[in-house]
């Protein structure tokens, strides 16, 4: 299929369709409720149906709130949203009620979906003075309201024959198929317009790095990073494209059990989840005696010279084998046997991760991107994996480095530009170049991300120091979950840590030694000398964490700004 040849992401949808010989097969399938699957047919119907009746409501560029948790219902009403003439915006499930009533108050949205009563409840002040919204969609039934106040959509799916086909064809690829919010890991989150090109030019891209991997029958993909995150909400068309079957998660929590349940094929994921995957595995290993630990030291030992390109002789070719069959096996039966690969975006992988799992025998490809580049920028090929890079570019990107060292993208998949924010719009698209505020180098043609531009410690020396990088390495210790280096033209680092819920009563001493050991690997300047610890974890709920489990560094360190300021 030759995605540069479609004008929008319904006729890529509606030709997939078309080319199913068996249009009974299962495409969505939800793993909260296993007799919820949708067949294409029905997927098919389901958004035409839907579709129609928006059309009773809304204008061609109205904007449609989405707020639901990842199941079927969230794909349906996101193309039937696109096929009525209007713009998905969707939104985080964890959002607070001041979030959203942003958000409506920015985008004014003539259509709201929420998934339960849960959701609505966040949004029901906000909607009752809002004269522009003129209709409430929900997909389950919802508690205490009146009936003639929503619409459940699941039962308007009870009766899905006689229908017509709505034309696709007003659309074309510079219209605007959604506005993402930015989670914002400081100010109000700006919304970013991406196009039907900018999503279909990165889902060109993203085949060519999977098409190894995809075969001929239905490949699996579980999928559990929110779908209002711009990463998933694209790779849910890259399953299209890829005819897959899609299987969505019960939660971050029963991630490992549903990946056993439905043995997936690919899975795409944040960092935070390769790194909490490599504390687990690696505190396994540790445990190893015997037999066990020699046998697991020596795969890792091959796994690594593998992945860093270093020839094996014969008998560590023999050896490697053997152990591909009694070690690594075993560890890939634990996520349901069948992975051929993890994808890692919407961050940065931390190098030791990268290399632990690429190692292990969990292909592990990061990639780099931003929501305003659809949001793909680049990433590694799973035939050519370079840990410490974030691949090649996609095809149709230009990327360039500029003289400072940011980072500059240019294409298609660049974002339009954010809704009703021309200011913010100037300050990062200038002659048709989006500044990322991320620093990076060429290797190779590989991408290397070395810095972000926003998140640089200066010491009164001059250095630029990436807290970041030191942040990764705390973690990856034995007893820290999470930390914030601090010091900014200061005379030295300091940082606050989270011990992990094993090690809460690590000593004093305990966790000096730890630090130490990060020390070791860092330069002079980057040395912690002084830390203190919290109790109570940073999470999305406490509004530390982005829905993408990225730290609001800035929030954190103005709540305990008093005693980082102690340790000087």
């Amino acid at each position: 299929m030759k995605l540069n040849n479609i004008n929008n992401l319904l006729e890529l949808f509606f030709i997939q369709y078309k080319n199913q010989t068996d249009k009974n097969k299962f495409l969505l399938s939800s793993l909260k409720e296993p007799k919820k699957n949708y067949s294409w047919e029905k997927t098919h119907r389901s958004i035409n149906k839907l579709a129609i009746e928006l059309k009773k409501y809304i204008n061609k560029g109205d904007r449609c709130l989405l707020i639901s948790e990842n199941r079927p219902e969230w794909f349906i009403s996101d193309l039937s949203i696109m096929l009525s003439g209007a713009i998905t915006v969707p939104a985080y499930t964890t959002y607070a009620e001041r979030d959203y009533e942003y958000i409506i108050n920015d985008c004014t949205p003539t259509v709201i979906f929420v998934s339960n009563t849960e959701q609505f409840n966040k949004v029901k002040n906000t909607i009752k003075s809002k004269a522009f919204i003129k209709k409430v969609f929900s997909f389950d039934d919802l508690e205490n309201v009146n009936e003639n106040e929503y619409q459940n959509i699941n039962k308007f799916f009870s009766d899905l024959n006689k229908l017509k086909n709505l034309d696709t064809t007003e659309i074309n690829r510079k219209d605007p198929a959604c506005i993402i919010y930015t989670s914002g890991t400081q100010g109000n989150p700006k919304g970013v317009i991406l196009s039907h090109g900018g999503i279909l030019n990165n889902c060109e891209g993203a085949i060519e790095i999977l098409e190894p991997l995809i075969k001929k029958d239905q490949t699996r993909f579980l999928t559990w990073l929110p779908l209002s995150h711009s990463y998933e909400h694209t790779v849910q068309f890259v399953q299209i494209t890829v005819a897959a079957r899609v299987f969505y998660a019960e939660s971050i929590e029963k991630l490992i059990k549903n990946m056993n349940d439905c043995s997936p094929e690919i899975m795409t994921a944040v960092p935070r989840f390769y790194q909490n995957l490599y504390q687990k595995i690696n505190a396994s290993f540790n445990k190893a005696t015997g037999l066990k630990k020699i046998l697991v030291k020596k795969m890792l030992e091959l796994g690594l010279k593998k992945i860093k390109k270093e020839p094996l002789n014969s008998i560590e070719k023999i050896q490697d084998g053997i152990l591909e069959r009694i070690v690594r096996k075993k560890i890939k039966s634990q996520f349901g046997g069948s992975l051929k690969t993890f994808v890692s975006g919407g961050g940065a992988l931390d190098k030791e991760v990268g290399y632990f799992l690429n190692a292990i025998g969990l292909p592990t490809l990061q990639g780099y991107g931003l929501t305003e580049t659809s949001p793909v920028v680049s990433c590694n090929p799973i035939n050519d994996i370079r840990v410490e890079t974030v691949g090649p570019p996609f095809k149709g990107n230009k990327v360039k480095i500029a003289d400072d060292g940011e980072i500059l993208v240019q294409g298609e998949n660049v974002m339009l530009g954010y809704w009703n924010n021309k200011e913010e719009t100037d300050k990062v698209l200038k002659e048709g170049w989006l500044h990322t505020g991320d620093i990076g180098v060429f290797e190779n043609d590989y991408l290397k991300i070395t810095d972000r531009k926003k998140d640089i410690l200066i010491t009164p020396g001059g250095d630029n120091i990436s807290p970041l990088k030191i942040e990764n390495e705390l973690v990856n210790s034995e007893i820290i979950d999470q930390a914030i280096v601090y010091g900014d033209n200061k005379p030295y680092l300091v940082a606050l840590l989270v011990l992990n819920d094993e090690k809460k009563s690590s000593t004093s001493e305990e966790i000096k030694q730890q630090i130490e050991k990060v020390n070791q690997k860092l330069s002079k300047i980057e040395n912690i000398k002084k830390f203190f610890t919290i109790n109570e974890k940073f999470s999305i709920e406490n509004g530390m964490l982005t829905p993408t489990l990225k730290l609001k560094r800035f929030k954190i360190v103005q709540k305990y700004k008093n005693s980082f300021e102690k340790l000087y």
